[in-house]
């Protein structure tokens, strides 16, 4: 059970998928919600708000703008709604919890955090960098950007009217093991600490998580950005872009759990789950068990 005064929750849908290549992950809020998120947090002790959907258009009806950037402008007006009701859940005491949706999204989360309280401090788990810059970018797609945007690293195009970039001033990644030549690059320009699963093999998950944990603390706020793809795809099936040799099911527990006992989370966000690649709902259940372990789920 979690501290009885713990923050309540507020949960926001955000189905985007423009910034990817697959379709599905715009189904991965109802996936996510059907495997029973709200209950479980509420048998954490914690009240629970479903604010609702941000709408996004679908690919086939969009413009799909600069092909180093695909579907930008549109990205950018579904993250500003996403901020603006980030920034008001926070303003009122809840700890936002946004389910996704494409990692784009997290351009929307981190801007509505920066919009209440000022640039903060991110840590990224994930299997991907996420810093292409569009002129780097292997692919146009947008979800390969929303780090080095949020850094502030990925150029005016990205900037907005609604929340500050950058969003954050610095960003722990943990669980990569996949890195773009741009982003390898990017990486010496930011700041920004860096924990490779290599480096999760050599030395464990909880001196990665406690050591990007330290990196962190002391920022305006701490949001925490999971994508699913960061678990192995023997226990995450249900993402657009998996890679093989991720975190193992307990390991990506430990890692929540860390976060939890470090008392820093201010915000969540879910991202990349697929219903249409899962294994009935698979994907889906152990992004609602990861919530519950960065809200302080615990055995005993």
């Amino acid at each position: 059970m979690t501290e009885p005064h713990a923050k309540p929750v507020a949960i926001i849908g955000a189905g985007l998928d423009l910034g990817q290549g697959r379709r599905g992950v715009d189904m991965g809020p109802s996936a996510i919600r059907y495997a029973e998120l709200e209950p479980r947090v509420r048998a954490l002790g914690r009240n629970v708000a479903d604010w609702g959907d941000v709408g996004s258009p679908v690919p086939e009806a969009t413009d799909e703008g600069d092909p180093h950037a695909r579907y930008l402008g549109p990205i950018k007006r579904a993250c500003e709604e996403i901020a603006s009701l980030v920034a008001d859940a926070s303003a009122q005491g809840y700890v936002p919890v946004v389910l996704g949706g494409d990692h784009s999204i997290a351009m929307g989360t981190l801007g509505g955090m920066a919009k209440q309280h000022g640039a903060g401090a991110t840590l990224w788990i994930d299997a991907h960098g996420d810093l292409n810059r569009p002129s780097m970018s292997p692919t146009g797609n947008v979800h390969g950007m929303p780090l080095a945007a949020a850094l502030g690293a990925a150029g005016e195009a990205f900037d907005s009217d609604v929340y500050p970039t950058p969003s954050v001033t610095r960003a722990a990644l943990v669980g990569v093991r996949s890195l773009d030549p741009g982003e390898r690059e990017l990486l010496g320009e930011v700041n920004a600490s860096i924990w490779t699963m290599s480096e999760l093999d050599r030395h464990g998950v909880e001196r990665a998580i406690q050591d990007a944990l330290d990196f962190l603390r002391g920022a305006a706020f701490v949001h925490v950005s999971l994508d699913l793809d960061a678990v192995d795809p023997m226990f995450a099936p249900g993402v657009g872009t998996p890679v093989r040799g991720g975190l193992s099911y307990r390991e990506a527990h430990l890692a929540l759990e860390l976060v939890a006992d470090s008392g820093l989370l201010d915000s969540l966000d879910v991202v990349e789950v697929n219903p249409v690649l899962d294994r009935e709902n698979e994907t889906g259940k152990l992004a609602v068990e990861l919530v519950a372990s960065a809200l302080g789920q615990r055995i005993l």
